[in-house]
């Protein structure tokens, strides 16, 4: 297909400056897997990193006696730094090479595991996951963006079969390691995050040998590194705020105030500086059409969703039910089999009729419908309906999350395809974020009230002496049996605030136009003032 077009081709490859463009359209299934594997390797070991400690997390924080605040921002600071510096690394694919920024993020990664696992509290802990979650930032972007570079979208879809199993492996396979690390005493959980660094090694060593992407020299070069900042900024103060309001201090006092007026400012700001800039971090000229504005709604409420909702069905399973940390990983395979299943079938199927609108509808639809079953259970639910639910959700996630990227993608010229895909993960990251910390607090609110009245003691007064309420091991057990009760109750809410904000995941993607992906890496050049929203100069 590429050969019908020779100018188009050597356009794209003077505008990328790859010799993977340059080849890709004669590139056979095996070159392409060869170039993949690394790239593979990189976002498994990206996606371990949080899947490995979601099922360790509540026996990590009750071994350091730390807080459900505190549970919540140990995967929050993960998914903010990862936030506030994915767009970074997008922009840098744009002007760099991205061989070179993805084996830099695998270094980063490799740095924060191992300050991670040696951590002595939780707030060493978060930092060290903030840290971290830099490197995950760029390897969740840059893997889209190079995967981007080098498959056309129509044929994209049939790969996307291989990057749901490695989520599915990662989302499967990383809470079982988590909690049989945890479960044998002479590992412990320290070893949650010392296990991704081999995988890590391995990533590095295999790009190098297999990705072979010629180094991009531009003059000029400039990354808005203060857009990035006032971002990271103004989203911190908001989430912060939203963690200790209701709790530290009322909705309507002085800093509510101040933490939510600091906040809208900063991101105003944000919003200026993104304006103004030559390079911006968030391209607004690529965000404001209405495919990738769609997208990104969709990409925010499903990351919210799913993000929000999944990382607590570790506690769930764990505090609310009672099982190890092993039983917990292997309770949530419903969900991860569903991702998987979904995925390949979705991306074949896009990938054999081009269109991928009516896989994105169904796929949010069914997201809401599985979040609004796991909204009904509690502390005594049978598994097996758990594990539908669960089921359900996975599916509505294989059926959204790659094809909102790809949606975008499809809609961008080559020049701006780093921006454009890190736009989508930094909004679906920054859903996640948003979720976890909103859906976090909602859930302590609700434990603390809870367990105030369980234990017949003022509303925030309830204790259970000098020992986390998560640390069950060490609580009598009478106490233990109202945890269990508490937690498994209480987590059904957050499941349902959750699919009320999987409604805008839906709205969002039945506004989208009916698309037919391209077969070329590059956007046709225009001989005609254009028609549609589908370039962007």
């Amino acid at each position: 297909m590429s050969n019908n077009r020779p100018n188009a081709r050597r356009d794209a490859m003077k505008t990328e400056g790859t010799t993977a463009t340059a080849s890709s359209g004669a590139m056979g299934h095996r070159q392409v897997l060869e170039s993949l594997s690394g790239l593979l390797l990189a976002l498994l070991v990206a996606m371990i990193s949080s899947t490995v400690v979601s099922t360790a997390l509540p026996l990590i924080i009750g071994s350091l006696n730390g807080t459900q605040t505190q549970y919540t921002w140990v995967v929050t600071a993960t998914l903010l730094a990862a936030t506030a510096t994915t767009p970074i690394w997008g922009k840098l694919a744009d002007l760099f090479n991205k061989k070179t920024l993805v084996q830099v993020a695998i270094v980063i990664f490799v740095i924060g595991s191992m300050i991670s696992g040696f951590s002595q509290n939780t707030g060493q802990l978060i930092a060290a996951r903030a840290f971290q979650g830099i490197g995950v930032g760029g390897l969740q972007a840059l893997v889209q963006v190079v995967i981007a570079a080098i498959i056309p979208p129509r044929e994209r879809g049939r790969y996307n079969g291989y990057l749901g199993a490695v989520m599915a492996v990662a989302t499967v396979g990383g809470p079982l390691l988590g909690g049989l690390i945890v479960d044998v005493p002479w590992l412990g959980w320290r070893w949650c995050f010392f296990v991704g660094v081999p995988i890590a090694v391995a990533a590095f060593i295999v790009l190098q040998r297999t990705l072979k992407l010629e180094t991009v020299r531009r003059e000029n070069v400039q990354v808005d590194y203060l857009g990035a900042g006032l971002i990271a900024a103004g989203v911190s103060v908001l989430l912060i705020w939203v963690s200790f309001v209701g709790n530290t201090f009322d909705w309507l006092s002085w800093q509510t105030a101040v933490m939510v007026a600091g906040g809208v400012v900063l991101l105003v700001l944000a919003v200026l500086v993104e304006r103004k800039v030559r390079e911006p971090v968030v391209p607004l000229h690529i965000v404001t059409q209405r495919t990738p504005a769609l997208a990104i709604i969709a990409s925010l409420a499903v990351g919210m969703a799913m993000f929000g909702g999944a990382v607590f069905l570790g506690q769930y399973f764990q505090i609310g039910r009672g099982y190890s940390p092993t039983e917990a990983g292997l309770l949530t395979i419903p969900l991860m089999a569903g991702v998987l299943v979904s995925s390949t079938v979705s991306g074949r199927l896009i990938s054999r009729t081009g269109r991928i609108k009516p896989y994105i509808v169904a796929g949010t639809i069914i997201l809401v419908a599985g979040f609004l079953g796991l909204g009904m259970v509690d502390h005594a639910s049978p598994l097996w309906l758990v594990g539908i639910a669960m089921a359900v959700v996975g599916i509505g996630v294989g059926m959204t999350m790659q094809n909102l990227v790809l949606a975008v993608q499809n809609t961008v010229p080559l020049r701006d395809l780093g921006a454009a895909s890190a736009s989508v993960t930094f909004f679906r990251s920054l859903g996640g974020t948003i979720g976890v910390s909103v859906l976090g607090a909602v859930l302590a609110n609700r434990v603390t009230a809870d367990l105030s009245t369980a234990l017949h003691v003022p509303e925030g007064q309830a204790s259970t002496g000098s020992v986390s309420a998560l640390n069950l091991k060490a609580l009598p057990p009478e106490v233990q049996t109202i945890v269990h009760t508490v937690y498994g109750d209480a987590t059904a809410h957050i499941f349902l605030i959750s699919a009320a904000v999987g409604v805008v995941g839906v709205l969002a993607a039945l506004l989208l136009k009916p698309l037919t992906l391209r077969t070329t890496l590059d956007v046709e050049p225009k001989t005609e003032a254009p028609a549609s929203d589908a370039v962007a100069g």
